[in-house]
């Protein structure tokens, strides 16, 4: 098949790899435009294999979706892309377009859909390869892939260590589906659909009187971005790498307890054990530093 593939990011890049590995047609690239020198992981690596790469401002132009059948592609790979791209593009491919999302759609439709399960306290989260439409998230699902979120797991650990690498993987199976005319189109139930914009700074500062278990579910959703955060002093303090306490003994949102590792801050019905912070305008330190640095004791209190 006459492969397009539209990506971005170090995903974009590893799709691509993996497409081009294994021996696939891919006749062009398209990518996000390069800004103030620096360049997208995946049309720089496309440029090197000295494959066609386009990157339009945006795909809602006659001029974009004719360059694009001019190619005459058979399948159109989106591997994380962020701009809308209306059916006139996605339909000009003869096998249509495949996507990928990280949820299991229709739950968690949106930008920020790795967030949020995690924030929402849910056990399980997954990846959907999907035919996209004119809807956000709506098209019918090729396939899908399940993935637990342990009690202590992240943003980051969730994405890095297991839809990521399975994301690549479900994209090749997903061709394969197409090539093999064995792809299914599975309508969403859109009675079980969810929608979540993007995880915003204003989305995830930690109110200390809520339960501990929500509080440590939005800071290890937020881990590492957008970064769940409180107040020191005044000042703005994320927090990332922290530990449920079973602890209190103190007024929400007060330091109980300090010590090598960290510090302990109260919250609803137990207590959030702290381990690495960013300090307004600082870098990641360790919570101990942190403490040491501005003379924390039990008693002190962060939130407004």
């Amino acid at each position: 098949m006459r492969i397009v593939v539209n990506g971005q990011q170090a995903f974009g890049k590893a799709v691509l790899e993996k497409l081009l590995e294994r021996g696939e047609d891919v006749i062009a690239v398209y990518g996000t435009e390069d800004s103030n020198g620096r360049v997208d992981p995946t049309v720089e690596y496309a440029r090197e294999r000295g494959l066609p790469v386009y990157q339009p401002a945006t795909f809602k132009t006659e001029e974009a979706t004719e360059g694009l059948r001019a190619m005459k592609p058979d399948l159109g790979v989106m591997a994380y892309v962020t701009k809308l791209v209306p059916p006139s593009f996605l339909n000009v491919p003869t096998k249509g377009t495949i996507q990928y999302h990280p949820s299991l759609l229709p739950r968690h439709r949106g930008p920020s859909s790795i967030n949020w399960p995690i924030i929402q306290g849910e056990t399980r989260t997954g990846l959907s390869i999907f035919w996209p439409d004119d809807g956000l998230d709506t098209g019918p699902v090729l396939l899908q892939k399940e993935v637990e979120i342990g009690p202590d797991d992240t943003l980051g650990s969730i994405y890095f260590n297991h839809l990521f690498p399975m994301g690549v993987e479900a994209m090749l199976e997903a061709v394969d589906l197409v090539r093999d005319g064995k792809a299914p189109r599975i309508e969403q139930d859109e009675e079980k659909a969810t929608y979540e914009s993007w995880c915003k700074a204003e989305d995830v500062e930690i109110d200390w009187s809520r339960p501990a278990g929500d509080v440590y579910n939005l800071i290890r959703g937020a881990n590492p971005q957008p970064g769940a955060w409180t107040t020191c002093n005044g000042r703005k303090l994320q927090i990332f790498d922290a530990r449920r306490d079973g602890g209190s003994g103190g007024p929400t949102g007060s330091i109980v307890a300090t010590g090598e590792d960290g510090f302990t801050v109260a919250a609803g019905r137990g207590a959030i054990f702290v381990q690495r912070v960013r300090p307004e305008g600082g870098v990641k330190i360790a919570a101990r530093e942190y403490a040491a640095e501005r003379g924390l004791k039990p008693g002190d209190a962060l939130g407004g």
